[in-house]
C-alpha cells in the first residue's frame, strides 16, 4: 500500500462508522445502544487521523507539482551550494554519506522493508468499509434464530400488576415467557395480549401443526455475534413471509402447568398487522398501544 493510500484508508473507514453510527441508527443492527457513543468517537478518530494524513504527505506533494520544474537560476544555485557543503565537509564525509546511503539500501533490499508503503493486508480494510457506506447489512433475522437454541429467561423477583381485566395486555415476549414459566398465579390466562416481533418459519418436527409459525425477537449481550432467540409458536393465522415484523394480538393457548417451564410458549392469534422494523432490533419491549 502506498503513502498516500493510508490515510485515504484511515478516512473512508472513519466516514463509513459514522454513517452507521452518527448520521443514523443502522449500528444497532450490530450492537447494543449502549456501544453507539464508543462508535461514534472511533470514526470520529479515524476520520481525524485521515485528514491529518493527507495533510502531512498529499498535500504538500500537489503544492510541488503546482509549482513546476526550478529555472536554471535555481538550479545552479543549488549546485553552488552543494559545492560549498562538499568543500566544508570535505571528500571524505562525501564518501561516507556515499557509502552509508549504500548499505542502508541494501538493508532494506534484503530484509524486505520499505518504510514508505504500508503492509498490503490494510487493503482487507476496504471492503467492508465500502460495504458500510454503500449498502448496511440488515439485523439478524428468522435464518439465525431457527438455528438457535431457545434462551431461558432471568428469574423474575416480582411481576407488575397488569391493567385491568377486559384490557389489552402488551407484554415483551421476555415478559410473556416468564410469566408463562414462573407465575404460579396464572396471571395470563384468558387474558388477550398484544406482542411484537419478527416471523421464523415453524421448524420442521414430529410436533409441528401445518399453519403454525414463530413470533421471535434476538437478544444480545454485546452485539449480534452473541445473539440469542426467544421464539413462541403462533397458531390460527397465516403466516406472514419470513422476516417481517408483526404485531400480534393473541390469547395463551394452554399446554403444560403454568407457572413451570412446561407451560407451553404457544398462542392463539386473534389478529397479526404488520408493523416496520424497529430502530433497535434487539431491544425486546412491550409494543406501545
Amino acid at each position: 500500500m502506498r503513502r498516500h493510500a493510508q490515510p485515504l484508508l484511515l478516512l473512508t473507514l472513519g466516514v463509513a462508522v459514522l454513517r452507521v453510527s452518527l448520521f443514523s441508527d443502522v449500528c444497532l443492527r450490530y450492537v447494543k445502544e449502549s456501544a453507539q457513543p464508543f462508535l461514534i468517537a472511533t470514526g470520529l478518530l479515524l476520520a481525524a487521523l485521515g485528514l491529518a494524513g493527507l495533510a502531512r504527505d498529499v498535500v504538500p506533494r500537489a503544492r510541488e507539482r503546482t509549482q513546476g520544474a526550478p529555472g536554471k537560476g535555481t538550479e545552479k544555485s543549488a549546485a553552488t551550494s552543494e559545492s560549498i557543503r562538499q568543500d566544508a565537509h570535505g571528500p571524505a564525509s562525501h564518501e561516507y554519506a556515499h557509502h552509508h546511503s549504500h548499505d542502508a539500501e541494501a538493508e532494506a533490499e534484503v530484509h524486505g522493508h520499505d518504510h514508505s508503503r504500508g503492509p498490503r493486508v490494510a487493503w482487507l480494510l476496504l471492503p467492508p468499509a465500502l460495504l458500510l457506506l454503500l449498502f448496511a447489512p440488515p439485523a439478524l433475522g428468522s435464518y439465525t434464530a431457527s438455528r438457535d437454541q431457545p434462551q431461558l429467561v432471568q428469574d423474575y423477583e416480582h411481576f407488575d400488576p397488569l391493567p385491568a381485566a377486559g384490557s389489552p395486555v402488551p407484554l415483551s415476549l421476555t415478559e410473556l415467557v416468564a410469566r408463562l414459566q414462573q407465575d404460579e398465579s396464572g396471571s395470563l390466562k384468558g387474558r388477550t395480549l398484544v406482542l411484537q416481533g419478527f416471523v421464523t418459519p415453524a421448524r420442521e418436527s414430529a410436533g409441528t401443526k401445518a399453519g403454525t409459525w414463530e413470533l421471535t425477537r434476538l437478544l444480545v449481550s454485546c452485539c449480534a455475534a452473541d445473539s440469542q432467540a426467544l421464539r413462541v409458536t403462533v397458531h390460527g393465522a397465516q403466516a406472514p413471509p419470513a422476516d417481517a415484523w408483526v404485531r400480534v394480538t393473541a390469547r395463551w393457548r394452554p399446554g403444560g402447568t403454568f407457572g413451570t417451564t412446561s407451560a407451553a410458549l404457544a398462542l392463539d392469534a386473534v389478529s397479526v398487522t404488520r408493523v416496520p422494523e424497529p430502530a433497535n432490533p434487539y431491544l425486546d419491549k412491550a409494543p406501545v398501544l
